[in-house]
């Protein structure tokens, strides 16, 4: 009361010009619809590197779902489709399910379809079923697919699965036919297909479409709960983009795509669409703030998506880049209200080659979803998320929360507590199919490890772990190869921005090797099936580092590959570090070829580490170098 008072005699001093400024900026507070959500971090990517030089979220798992395969589609889903993309999420029956759209070759162009794949564990993955198979169109040729929502969990409890079918290349407004739905049963198979809402403003309905109206069903429990999913308007705001009908169906309409929502702690329903745009709802999804572009926010043609996260705080996921044909990195960034959101984080920083060419099949990974409220909770605290690499292989990330990026105690991990096959406590771990990072019973189910295991021709296996971030820090592990005539290893030390000061490699000639400077230095031999115990000592002031193996020194006082201010992150990797694609390099240009053999596994090469220690050590007693040395010595 004392503040309005003051507010009031304030307003009977001011000119009507100051007043009318001092109104404007009141509706244009932060959490309104002039300003729904707003990034107040900071931090923004270099993106010249595919990880934008953002640290890590701790303990990220990415999981390859899907490996596109078109010589060997039996490896794959059966179809030996390139074009795999736009994938949901949800979590229903003690089940993830995970459905995405395919296409033969590029994006919009048809024939299209439909595919679910499931897992109990987030990590085992079944091979994917067609659940809406290509639709002949009565004037000939085959309907596209594409669709903004994939599955809802209905108040009786059903699993309904949606698509939509639509004309290539343009399905959406009078190009589109209509939503198709069908019903996941418990017992893993599918019900009959409907259509659940056609076109009728395209002229499509009962009478020229191949499938049904739900209408039609004698399942009263499926009818309802299609019925129930019509009738929710938040929920439905998913289909505008491809409908776009002149009725009153949508509360919403525009050029908005890609829509999201989550609900603040206050019951305001939050509303977020590509291209930065952002809205509220007071009355669930029943009217809307006019969507306005949140400056802080910056992307682009990439979905964005946002949820409460399960440690009652809120994280938006989306690519923070200008740049619709480069999708890189995936990014994190979280809050406590759902308002404000702070610490910009990797969650995927990883762009292996595109080994088809295709329309449309930009870099990165791209297109998020996660599980949408009432869609399912898995067990546990993680948020869960899918999107497609490349446009052509589909992959799920499992997000521990609260997001952090920092550690504050030295690591000693043995993996020996660890479950094999299951989480890497504190690891982030980036897992292709062909090339799958794991915890696994060796040598023993009491003395475990970690296992790097590579057949892939294009792509890498690859763990990191995070310690104490300090100028000087001591690391150990032990390293085990079954072989030494191929593949290669790669142990680097990191900085927070992802500068590899120190590398290691275990080459495909049975040398381990070192950056010394600017040069490739031979340490010592390595011989398969034999355990090494490798150690680190650094000194970042000084620009220093040395290694020991088996406790017998190899390389001494070696200079730095980089100059850094400290260290971080111990990473391993079961290829060369990779710098393409480029922000330079057009995924359209047709100049493109597919990469040859794609299809088929190289010889595996297999690597395990165990007893893995990190964190600060004593200073140097060495002066740190004068900075015009460091600078000349480091290329910088």
């Amino acid at each position: 009361m004392i503040y309005q008072t003051s507010v009031s005699a304030a307003r009977s001093l001011l000119p009507a010009s100051l007043l009318l400024c001092l109104c404007v900026s009141a509706v244009a507070q932060t959490g309104s619809g002039s300003e729904p959500v707003r990034y107040v971090g900071g931090v923004s990517i270099d993106p010249t590197v595919h990880d934008g030089r953002l640290r890590p979220a701790i303990g990220v798992e990415n999981r390859q779902v899907m490996r596109a395969n078109r010589t060997h589609p039996e490896w794959a889903d059966d179809q030996g489709w390139t074009y795999n993309h736009a994938p949901m999420l949800a979590y229903w029956n003690g089940k993830f399910y995970l459905e995405y759209l395919s296409n033969p070759v590029g994006e919009h162009i048809a024939p299209g379809q439909t595919l679910v794949t499931t897992s109990t564990d987030g990590r085992n993955w079944s091979k994917p079923v067609v659940v809406f198979p290509p639709c002949e169109l009565p004037e000939g040729g085959t309907a596209m697919m594409h669709q903004r929502m994939g599955f809802h969990v209905a108040s009786n409890g059903r699993l309904l699965v949606l698509a939509f079918y639509g004309h290539a290349p343009n399905p959406f407004g009078k190009g589109g036919i209509g939503r198709v739905v069908r019903e996941a049963y418990r017992d893993g198979s599918y019900g009959p297909i409907y259509f659940i809402r056609y076109s009728r403003h395209a002229g499509w309905n009962e009478k020229n479409t191949r499938y049904p109206s739900y209408k039609e069903s004698k399942d009263a429990g499926f009818v309802e709960a299609c019925e129930a999913l019509l009738s929710n308007r938040l929920v439905t705001l998913n289909w505008w983009q491809e409908d776009q009908s002149d009725d009153d169906f949508y509360a919403l309409k525009g050029n908005y795509q890609a829509f999201c929502y989550y609900h603040r702690n206050d019951g305001k329903v939050v509303g977020l669409w590509k291209w930065s745009l952002a809205a509220l709802s007071s009355d669930e999804g029943g009217s809307w703030t006019t969507p306005v572009r949140v400056p802080t926010l910056i992307m682009d043609g990439a979905k964005v998506w946002g949820q409460r996260t399960r440690d009652h705080r809120f994280a938006l996921v989306y690519n923070p880049v200008d740049d619709s044909l480069r999708r890189y990195p995936l990014a994190i960034v979280s809050g406590d209200d759902g308002i404000l959101f702070d610490n910009m984080l990797t969650v995927h920083g990883e762009v292996p080659p595109r080994r088809f060419v295709g329309q449309y099949k930009d870099f990165g990974a791209q297109y998020v979803r996660g599980i949408a409220e009432g869609n399912g909770m898995p067990p546990g605290d993680d948020m869960w998320i899918t999107y497609s690499l490349n446009k052509e292989d589909i992959w799920v990330t499992r997000i521990p929360v609260p997001a952090r990026y920092k550690v504050e105690r030295p690591v000693m991990d043995r993996f020996d507590t660890m479950k094999a096959g299951r989480a890497v406590t504190d690891w982030n771990i980036y897992s292709p199919q062909w090339a799958p990072v794991a915890v696994v019973n060796f040598p023993s189910s009491v003395n475990k490890s970690l296992q790097f295991d590579d057949r892939d021709p294009f792509d890498y296996a690859k763990a990191v772990r995070t310690f104490p971030e300090s100028p000087n820090a001591e690391v150990g592990f032990r390293v085990y190869a079954k072989q030494n005539d191929t593949g290669r290893f790669e142990v680097e030390v990191l900085d927070r921005w992802g500068n590899r000061p120190v590398r290691l490699a275990f080459g495909e000639e049975g040398h381990l090797t070192a950056i010394s400077g600017g040069s490739v230095v031979n340490l010592a031999d390595y011989r398969p099936n034999t355990w090494y115990s490798i150690r680190l000592t650094i000194d970042a002031r000084a620009g220093r580092f040395s290694v020991s193996m088996d406790g017998k020194p190899v390389l001494r006082d070696a200079p730095m590959a980089e100059f850094v201010r400290s260290v971080e992150r111990l990473s391993f990797r079961t290829g060369a570090y990779r710098t393409e694609p480029t922000r330079r390099m057009n995924p359209e240009q047709r100049s493109w070829k597919d990469l040859n053999v794609a299809d088929e596994p190289v010889r595996t090469a297999a690597y395990y580490i165990d007893d893995v220690e990190a964190g600060s050590s004593k200073p140097s007693s060495r002066p740190p170098e004068p900075a015009t040395k460091r600078t000349a010595r480091t290329g910088h």
